[in-house]
């Protein structure tokens, strides 16, 4: 699965560009293993979980690669 395959449609703004973020980190490991989170999470994280994820996606790749 990739993010091409994952339909955005019924999401806000705010989850789309988020989701499409998750799945285009740079290091095609975070693509995979935050790509795959936000798909099966993202339409239902609240403000605030959101406002936390979007603080996960503003760290380096490799600083969240090597937790």
């Amino acid at each position: 699965m990739t993010g091409t395959e994952i339909s955005s449609d019924g999401l806000d703004p705010r989850r789309k560009r988020l989701l499409f973020r998750s799945w285009h980190r740079g290091i095609r490991e975070m693509d995979l293993v935050l790509g795959h989170f936000a798909v099966a999470q993202i339409a239902v994280l609240s403000d605030a979980e959101l406002g936390v994820y979007e603080r996960l996606l503003e760290l380096p790749d490799q600083q969240v690669f090597e937790w």
